[in-house]
């Protein structure tokens, strides 16, 4: 949007190229807690079903500690909040459970059985393959929900809320 005055000009065209590079570069982020947080879910899962936990149970197991973890690095490093953004940690974090419950119980538990108990995956492969589908998934719902925060101007609460500092 462009308003045009005889004597000032102001643009309001954001710079698509720099959203979207920020936005790939915030999706770098998150895959690399990703990463780091699927190590950590995967080990905890195989150790429970290596010790004779039945996979389900190992799963729930591995997603609890899993999220909390995921919580941390997300919160600090990814969707990090700006001076002027507030959020409520609390909320946040069960919003993170919530978005993740979706995807890392319920969707990649319907997924385990699938690919075990229907395609005979091995159990230790078939949790890997769920990635696929989860991971973008999360992403999404953490940006767009968990971690949205609020944007305040003089201690007043605008409610124009945006996803956090980086876009």
């Amino acid at each position: 949007m462009i308003i045009n005055n005889s004597r000032f000009q102001i643009s309001f065209q954001p710079n698509m190229k720099n959203i979207n590079s920020k936005l790939l570069f915030q999706f770098i982020k998150f895959g690399i807690v990703g990463l780091s947080n699927t190590a950590i879910s995967y080990i905890i899962y195989s150790l429970l079903v290596y010790v004779g936990l039945h996979y389900i149970i190992a799963s729930v197991i591995a997603f609890v500690i899993s999220v909390l973890n995921s919580f941390f690095w997300n919160n600090k490093y990814v969707f990090k909040k700006g001076d002027n953004q507030k959020r409520n940690i609390i909320l946040s974090l069960i919003k993170t459970y919530l978005s993740y419950a979706f995807t890392g119980l319920i969707l990649q538990n319907i997924l385990l059985f699938v690919f075990i108990s229907i395609l005979h995956i091995s159990k230790y492969l078939a949790p890997l393959f769920g990635l696929v589908i989860t991971i973008p998934l999360n992403f999404i719902l953490n940006k767009l929900w968990a971690f949205k925060s609020e944007t305040y101007n003089n201690g007043l609460e605008e409610k124009n809320y945006v996803n956090n500092n980086t876009l």
